[in-house]
């Protein structure tokens, strides 16, 4: 796994959970949205526009906070689906708030899978669940997780993808540039935030190129190597570096693609940055993998 994971920037583990570990995230995650008012949450979630990255997003880092798919809401921010076939994912504290992802993320198989990457005090940055809904389930454009998960020095961060149903070519599984994690972050692009006149925070993208207005833009990604294809089975993950290049297509299919997504760094080997929209509060901190959820309380 380690060579694998060393050589192409990420791995595929399978069959990670068992059917009923499936069963109890899925049906958690249900009980959410199914208690979840929709007029308290009317946030879009676009990767690649500004809309979203205000303090709902920010402030949602010990917390669990909803964000809709992009054409699930008509021009008076009403759903024109179902709540549960509306959502683009929940986040981003899930593996803090709700028992069956604190299970998970702190159990003895996400710890395994640290102590093999040799990850010496590894915490989690944030958590979230990904729906990919059938027909309106968006794209994920070519990046890096450094981008928005940024450390000095730029390693010991990454994903671990869990497919709770299976993620195939139809329904949008991840693709990859194998080996663009030994190329470091290209064109140094950064998600950042800062703080306006009036002092209201948002985030903003940093470095990279420019558009024809001197405005940054993100690297030409599709020009740094093949992509390639990793659908797999639900149960199986993918461990993500952080550096490695990933992206998935819309979800055009009748059927969604669940996945919930832990992301971890090693804060014994690097340090989080300042600017990074995930940032620990004066009551709670980057939970420690090896000491369980109650070390997200601050002493």
């Amino acid at each position: 796994m380690m060579e694998k994971f060393d050589q192409d920037g990420y791995v595929v583990i399978p069959d990670l959970l068992s059917s009923a570990e499936i069963e109890d995230l899925m049906s958690s995650c249900y009980k959410l949205v199914d208690d979840m008012n929709p007029a308290e949450h009317n946030t879009v979630f676009k990767s690649e526009s500004s809309d979203f990255r205000q303090e709902y997003f920010i402030e949602s880092v010990d917390k669990v906070r909803y964000f809709f798919e992009d054409g699930a809401m008509d021009d008076a921010g009403n759903l024109k689906v179902d709540k549960h076939k509306s959502l683009n994912k929940i986040g981003h504290a899930m593996h803090v708030q709700c028992e069956a992802f604190r299970k998970l993320t702190f159990g003895e198989k996400i710890q395994d899978i640290c102590r093999k990457l040799e990850l010496k005090d590894p915490v989690v940055a944030h958590s979230m669940y990904i729906f990919k809904q059938p027909t309106i389930g968006g794209v994920v454009h070519p990046h890096q997780d450094a981008t928005y998960l940024y450390t000095e020095p730029v390693k010991k961060v990454m994903g671990i993808w869990i497919a709770l149903e299976d993620a195939e070519e139809d329904n949008g599984c991840l693709w990859f540039v194998p080996g663009t994690h030994k190329a470091g972050l290209f064109g140094s692009w950064r998600m950042i935030t800062q703080q306006d006149k009036t002092g209201r925070i948002s985030a903003v993208y940093t470095g990279g190129d420019k558009d024809e207005e001197g405005q940054p833009k993100a690297p030409g990604y599709d020009t740094y190597g093949d992509w390639v294809m990793e659908p797999i089975k639900k149960g199986s993950c993918i461990l993500i570096d952080g550096l490695v290049l990933h992206k998935s297509a819309p979800n055009h299919s009748d059927r969604s693609r669940h996945t919930f997504q832990i992301h971890l760094l090693d804060q014994s080997a690097t340090t989080w940055s300042k600017s990074n929209w995930a940032q620990p509060t004066d009551t709670y901190q980057f939970a420690s993998i090896y000491k369980g959820p109650e070390s997200a309380k601050r002493a």
